[in-house]
Parts: structure tokens; C-alpha cells; sequence
């Protein structure tokens, strides 16, 4: 049975889902339990007659057969939680501004962030703005060059990450008002837009987590939050063993509040900074 339950609700045949949650590991690293399949029914099955498919098993077809297809970003943008807040879980940005990047910049006439995963923006803009605090708190110059690198897997959360524009209820999700008026310009129709000063120092690039991190330089903090969650022991492992790699000596790693090092435990240092925690590369 692979049409609809008399209830009006999806139902997967077993090879469907398997396979389809096969093609989703391969392709991003996300690995659905099975207590899952409600993500593929809400998510995926709406999508099945708009491009002409019957079912889970031939969208697996299509998306099997062509690896750089349209099809494909669709599915792994719906498949994958972006769900993002400015200054997310407060802590990282906090001691990012009041401990780690005057400690850096005593140190350093250039800085490297990188944010991984960085969906629609919110959290490298997070980041630059709390860079805007921490130099004001100096002075008005923190006295080194700072850039961040902003990635992710899904071409449409980049495009709009660059766009750096936002309505109404993104920017209420954690954005204090006075920061929404010191840091972006009000637009027509009730958009915002991070200023250049904010915008500009963060680049944006794709970038699949299980792929290389080669050619992206090396960083001192790295913001890899509420993504490893979803991935499988074996692939956060292994990606935080490739970031201890691009980490320079004492480089600080934020991860989600709800992830933890598990085997890389050998890697990094977990520092309890009350409140939060972070790792420093050993």
C-alpha cells in the first residue's frame, strides 16, 4: 500500500522508507530512525505529486540517478531542520564578546570564525554583531581583523543568508530591539537589513559536513551548534576530528547545548564557563 490510509495519512512501505533514508544519509548525513518516518509523511509525500511521482520508491529513483539535480535540493531542504534564532542559547555570543575576543585580539592581528551550518544567517550575523559589542566595549576597535566564514548544505538557506534580509517574525526570534535598530536598516513592507558594517565581514560557501575541509583555511573559534544531533556516532566523530584539524592551537569549538564531544573526547578541553560550556583544541 503506498497511496493513502483511509485516515487521509500517508502510508510508507517499509523499502520506501529504508531506501529513502539510505539516499539521505549518503547525501547530508542525516540519519532518520525509524521512529522518524512522520518526518518523511509531512515533509516529503506532499511533494510527490507536484513533481509527477507516484511514490516514496520513484522519488528515491529520480534522486538516485542524478546527483546534481533541482529534485534533489528541494528534498534535502525539506529534510533538513532549520531551525535558527538570533543569539541562539545567549552564552557562545556572550563569551565570544567578553572573554574570547579580547583574549584573541591581544594576541592576534587577525581572527578566523567559522560557522557551520549556518542556515538563513542568524547565527553568523549573531556573531558579527556581538564582534561590533566587544570592540565598542574597547574603545570602539578591538585592534585585529576579524572574518567569519559562514557554511551550509542548502543553496536556498545561502541565498538568503547573503541577502541578510529579514521580515517581521525572524527578526523578533531573539533579537532585542535595540539591536534591530543599531544593526539593520527598516525596509519597505516590514523587512529588515543587516547593515554593512555587520554583513559584510562574513563570506558565505556550500559546504556538505561529510565533505572536506580543505581550502577553508583555519579558524580560532568554530561554531558547529545543533547539527551533529542528527547525525550518526560514527560521522561526529569524524567531523570533529576534521574540525580539531582546522582549529589553530587553543582554538575555541561552541557546540549545541544539548551535543557533546562523545569519542573526541581525547581532541578538545571542555571548559565550564558558568554559565555554558566550551572545548578548547588540545
Amino acid at each position: 500500500m503506498n497511496a493513502s490510509s483511509s485516515s487521509g495519512q500517508s502510508v510508507l512501505q517499509a523499502a520506501h522508507f529504508t531506501a529513502f533514508r539510505d539516499f539521505l544519509e549518503q547525501a547530508c548525513g542525516i540519519y532518520l530512525a525509524e521512529n522518524k518516518q512522520y518526518l518523511v509523511t509531512t515533509r516529503i509525500i506532499p511533494l510527490l505529486s507536484h513533481h509527477g511521482l507516484k511514490d516514496l520508491g520513484e522519488l528515491v529513483q529520480q534522486l538516485t540517478a542524478n546527483r546534481y539535480t533541482a529534485l534533489r535540493e528541494i528534498v534535502i531542504d525539506a529534510m533538513t531542520t532549520n531551525e535558527t534564532f538570533w543569539f541562539r542559547d545567549t552564552y557562545p555570543f556572550e563569551l565570544l564578546k567578553h572573554q574570547i575576543l579580547p583574549e584573541l585580539a591581544e594576541q592576534k592581528s587577525s581572527l578566523s570564525i567559522w560557522s557551520a551550518a549556518c542556515s538563513s544567517g542568524q547565527e553568523p550575523l549573531s556573531i558579527s554583531m556581538a564582534i561590533e559589542e566587544s570592540a565598542r566595549a574597547k574603545g570602539g576597535r578591538l585592534g585585529c581583523n576579524i572574518d567569519i566564514l559562514g557554511t551550509d548544505l542548502s543553496p536556498s538557506m545561502l541565498k538568503s543568508a547573503r541577502e541578510a534580509t529579514y521580515d517581521r517574525s525572524t527578526v523578533m526570534r531573539g533579537l532585542s530591539s535595540e539591536r534591530l535598530n543599531t544593526y539593520f536598516d527598516q525596509l519597505p513592507d516590514e523587512l529588515w537589513r543587516a547593515k554593512p558594517q555587520i554583513s559584510q565581514r562574513i563570506r558565505y560557501k556550500p559546504l556538505n559536513l561529510q565533505e572536506s575541509f580543505g581550502g577553508l583555511g583555519k579558524f580560532d573559534v568554530v561554531f558547529c551548534r545543533n547539527v551533529l544531533i542528527y547525525f550518526s556516532n560514527e560521522l561526529k566523530l569524524d567531523i570533529l576530528t576534521r574540525i580539531h584539524r582546522v582549529l589553530n592551537p587553543n582554538g575555541v569549538l561552541f557546540l549545541g547545548a544539548s551535543e557533546g564531544l562523545g569519542g573526541a573526547s581525547d581532541l578538545f578541553e571542555m571548559v565550564h564557563c558558568n554559565p555554558g560550556i566550551l572545548y578548547r583544541a588540545k
